[in-house]
């Protein structure tokens, strides 16, 4: 008989923002694999008995490091009742929480998966961001600004993108935001529409810059902005003046 894996959501960086459920599980939890992202005070949780491993993944190790996770996941299930996997943000938004999942059912591997506030939504928050406004949009997507390697075409259409909805949250875009913010451009939007880059969201070292389609990709430069950072682009933007609360 094996244990059970939980695919637990730690939140988007403030240790307040983890969900019940998932502090329950990572107190008596017997093995944890814990991502990057995790906060360290979410880290100190996990007891001092728990086998712990640090499974975070450094950028450019996408499925050599992937493959050695979801067979780690199994092996502890095999000798550990409580398995925790835990993830910065929400597992099924980016976190591969749904890769995962199928591994586990094929290995016949029993799983449950606890959801986390993702750091698209708690980062908008705090900065003072709806992603939803009855004035300016009744439509929000989130998409990837990281590239599969593995693909011949990019995963995302943004000229499609630009006139099809009216809130754009991008993850792990911050490389690439030149080359997103033309294509937006060249889809229809205008060259002045607003964006916030925030970085660290929701932790102690959460930073906002925001600018224009013409101009972000200089304002991170200037202000020396690193992942982790999420992008929103969008007129709900123009909100954090009046709605910024932190």
């Amino acid at each position: 008989m094996s244990g059970t894996v939980y695919l637990v959501g730690a939140g988007p960086g403030d240790e307040k923002l983890i969900t019940v459920r998932a502090v329950e599980l990572i107190k008596s939890a017997d093995a944890v694999l814990y991502d990057r992202l995790v906060s360290d005070k979410i880290v100190a949780l996990i007891p001092k008995k728990a086998h712990k491993v640090y499974v975070g993944r450094e950028v450019g190790d996408d499925y050599k490091h992937q493959d050695s996770t979801n067979k780690m996941m199994v092996d502890l299930a095999k000798k550990h009742k409580r398995v925790v996997r835990l993830k910065g943000g929400d597992p099924f938004i980016f976190g591969r929480g749904g890769e995962e999942a199928e591994y586990l059912r094929k290995y016949k591997i029993k799983f449950e998966i606890i959801p986390g506030i993702t750091s698209g939504i708690g980062s908008a928050v705090y900065s003072g961001i709806p992603l939803t406004h009855r004035k300016y949009s009744s439509s929000v997507v989130f998409v990837t600004g990281h590239e599969d390697p593995m693909k011949t075409k990019s995963p995302v259409r943004w000229r499609t993108l630009a006139k099809s909805v009216e809130t754009i949250v991008i993850m792990m875009g911050l490389s690439r935001i030149g080359i997103i913010s033309k294509e937006l451009i060249a889809g229809g939007l205008a060259k002045s529409t607003p964006v916030a880059v925030i970085q660290n969201g929701t932790t102690t070292k959460h930073r906002l810059v925001v600018g224009t389609l013409s101009n972000i990709e200089k304002k991170i430069q200037q202000n020396q902005i690193t992942p982790p950072s999420i992008i929103i682009i969008g007129n709900v933007v123009k909100l954090h003046k009046t709605v910024g609360w932190k």
